[in-house]
Formats: C-alpha cells, sequence, structure tokens
C-alpha cells in the first residue's frame, strides 16, 4: 500500500474554524507565504465545508445511507476530503461492521484519483477501527503504511504531514525504520525544527541506527543557521563517530555556521586546515564562504588570492565571488584594487550587477577620485564631475541598477542631490 506521486489539484481540508474573516486572513498570510497550494486548498476548503457539515449530522441521526449517497455525490464531483473519508468509515464500521470500512478503505487505497485522500487522518480512523474489534494484525499493516509513507510525504514537500505521522507513531510507541528517520530529519531541516531532528537523531543512536552522511549534512546545514555554534559542532563530532568522512557540503556547513557567529578568523583559520588537509573537497560553495569572511573583516588582500586560487583551480568564478571580492576592497578602502577586480570581471566576460557596481561608486567616492573613467556595459558611465555623476545616477535608475540607501546618502553628501 504504497502511496503514489500526489494530485493536489482538488486537495482540501477539514475546517475546524468556520468564521470566513479569519479563514481569509489564513488564506492572505499564506499567500504572502508564496504557500499557493495550501491557499487554493483552504480556498476550496471554504467552499465545500458544508458538506462535510451535511454528512456528519446524517451520520449523527443514524441515517447511513443518505450520507453515503451525499458521500458518493461528493466523490463525484471530486470534493471528497480526508475528513470525508473519516466520517464515513467510521459510521460504516458502527453501522454495517468493521468489513465494510475494510472493503471501502482498500477500494480507495487502490484507486489512484482517491488514494491521496488517504492522510494521517483516514490511518488512524481505520487503525482505531481495528483496534476496536482487536485485529491486531491489520492495525500493524497500516502503522508499516505510515512509516513507508513518510519518506513519500518527505520527498513531495508533504514535511508538516510526514512530522504529523512521525509524531503518532512515536506516541503510538513504533520506532520507525531508518529510511523513515531520515527523512524526518530531512523535513525537520526544511522547517527548522532544531530540536526535533536532534531528538529523531538521538533516537537513531540510542537503536543502534547510523544515519547517512547526506542526512548529518542536512542536520549540520540547518544547526549552523539556526542553532548555537557548541550544537553544531557536536553534530560534526557525531557525523565523525559514524564513521563518516565529511564531504564539501559538511565542511561548508562548519564555515557558515562560524560566519553565523562573527566569528570569521576562526572561519578562514579552519579554511586553511581544510585546504590543507582536504584540499579535495573545496567547491566554489567554499570559496565563496570564505570570501564573506574576508568581506567582513576587509581582508582585501587575502580575497584577491582566494580568487586567484579558485582561477587556478579551474573552478570557473561566478560574479557573486568577484562582487564579495571588491565588498572586501570598499571595506578597506582600497579603490584601486576594486577597480582592478572589476577590470578582471569583464575580461573574464562576466556580466556586473549593481552588487558589482554600487561599491565601486562608493569607493570613488570615498577617494574623492574625480578623474576616473569607470565605462560599464550597460550603456552609461561614472563621469568626473557632480552634475554629470548626478545625470548618470538617474541613467543607473533607468537601467535597472538603483542605488541602495548608502550609495544616495555618500552622493548626497558630496552635493549630488538624486
Amino acid at each position: 500500500m504504497m502511496w503514489n506521486e500526489p494530485n493536489f489539484e482538488n486537495e482540501m481540508f477539514y475546517l475546524e474554524e468556520k468564521d470566513e474573516k479569519v479563514l481569509s486572513k489564513r488564506i492572505l498570510e499564506l499567500s504572502r507565504c508564496n504557500r499557493v497550494r495550501s491557499a487554493l486548498a483552504l480556498h476550496r476548503s471554504m467552499k465545500f465545508s458544508g458538506l462535510n457539515s451535511l454528512l456528519a449530522c446524517l451520520i449523527r441521526s443514524k441515517r447511513v445511507d443518505d450520507a453515503l449517497n451525499v458521500f458518493q455525490f461528493m466523490s463525484s464531483r471530486g470534493i471528497v476530503t480526508a475528513h470525508s473519508y473519516s466520517l464515513i468509515l467510521k459510521s460504516l464500521a458502527d453501522y454495517q461492521g468493521y468489513e465494510a470500512a475494510v472493503i471501502m478503505f482498500e477500494e480507495a487505497e487502490r484507486n489512484n484519483k482517491t488514494k491521496k485522500h488517504m492522510d494521517l487522518i483516514v490511518y488512524n480512523t481505520m487503525i482505531g477501527i481495528f483496534e476496536k474489534v482487536s485485529n491486531w494484525s491489520q492495525a500493524e499493516k497500516i502503522w508499516r503504511t505510515m512509516q513507508e509513507n513518510v519518506c513519500v510525504f518527505v520527498r513531495y514537500d508533504q514535511n508538516e504531514l510526514a512530522l504529523d505521522v512521525y509524531n503518532e507513531m512515536v506516541r503510538n510507541g513504533i520506532i520507525p525504520c531508518v529510511d523513515a528517520m531520515q527523512a524526518v530529519i530531512g523535513a525537520c531541516s526544511r522547517e527548522g525544527k532544531c530540536d526535533m531532528a536532534l531528538s529523531v537523531l538521538q533516537t537513531m543512536v540510542d537503536n543502534g541506527m547510523k544515519p547517512s552522511l547526506t542526512t548529518c549534512n542536512a542536520l549540520i546545514s540547518m544547526l549552523a543557521k539556526t542553532a548555537p555554534l557548541e550544537k553544531t559542532f557536536e553534530a560534526y563530532d557525531l557525523v565523525e563517530s559514524f564513521g563518516h568522512t565529511l564531504d564539501a557540503y559538511s565542511w561548508n556547513a562548519l564555515l557558515v555556521a562560524l560566519n553565523h557567529v562573527d566569528r570569521y578568523s576562526d572561519s578562514l583559520s579552519l579554511f586553511n586546515s581544510i585546504n590543507r588537509q582536504h584540499k579535495q573537497v573545496l567547491n566554489l560553495h567554499i570559496y565563496n564562504t570564505c570570501l564573506v569572511s574576508c568581506l567582513r573583516l576587509g581582508l582585501w588582500e587575502r580575497a584577491v588570492q582566494l580568487l586567484f586560487d579558485i582561477e587556478a583551480c579551474g573552478i570557473r568564478a561566478t560574479v557573486t565571488s568577484y562582487n564579495l571580492a571588491i565588498g572586501a576592497c570598499e571595506v578597506a578602502r582600497e579603490p584601486k584594487a576594486a577597480l582592478q577586480i572589476y577590470h578582471h570581471i569583464l575580461q573574464r566576460e562576466h556580466s556586473p550587477d549593481s552588487f558589482t557596481l554600487l561599491p565601486l561608486i562608493r569607493l570613488r567616492i570615498w577617494g574623492s577620485l574625480w578623474n576616473w573613467f569607470v565605462f560599464i556595459p550597460t550603456s552609461y558611465c561614472l563621469f568626473p564631475c557632480c552634475s554629470q555623476l548626478r545625470m548618470n545616477c538617474f541613467t543607473m535608475c533607468e537601467n535597472g541598477l538603483n542605488p541602495d540607501q548608502q550609495t544616495r546618502a555618500l552622493l548626497q553628501k558630496n552635493l549630488v542631490y538624486l
């Protein structure tokens, strides 16, 4: 009973909240977070929630045949929900025997159109039905199905549903398999649930399970961005205890963790160690993370050296790498070095962007370098006088390269009013 690729076209929710203003506000919040599928599902649920209420009313009134007719109508229109299935399965088990509920459940599991409604609500309903008649083998079979579906839920970005299934299994004293546990850690990393991810990892360790390096990397990456530094390096020690050899993703996560707590010098020191002992794992992501450290510290010479190292390794640097090095020059007030990097960008046939050009403008103003002519391949240039520079900034806006607040402030300070 594996769960196939879901079709969310008619996905709906069971709505405990009935206030349309509250529900509309939730739709607005989901839309602002770009959770389009959830917003559409909630909208559809608002339209058809009355039918589920009618279904529940008929079942309470013991009018099972009428309830079945309403359910079949909903199913034919594609507006049935997991809650609808839960209601009708319970009523069949109560009034026609659990065998009738099993037949409907198995038919729904076999049908690809209705299988998408077989979620945690329906599984719990069937488990309750089997436990009521002491059919423990069938209840265990449902649990195994739920365990298998945890991985599928995560694969199709149904992280909250996967976590709900896992929590339900834990509450019932069931230890999921290693694949399900790893999938849950992946879901936690996407949802930013550090404590739960660490708890799942500890459960794996306690039960003699060995998570894969990919799972460990997902955990380290999440901790690097959201947890105290100590937890990140504790996870790193744990990875080594599993016998894994850290890859580029692992090392980059540790560098990010150090940058996240403003320990840029330590990040560069760790990079030096990686460069000496694990040079084969170095990639553009690691170099860019170190360039961020150089930018924060204003280490423009080190940043330029890293650019040379990138190119020497045969790695094609992106404009982002050069922008970070120019940013380090800006912090160190080294306009000539920044201009050399800019010319190198053009020689490497990269297209400069706003993050390339704005630091150059600021450096030119700070250094009062009005005699420079910096030609930029977007049909505008920086001219050596304030009035022309002002006109040039309007041209920047026309070309979609808007000066940021810092640049505007510097221009205004130098009597260039936008």
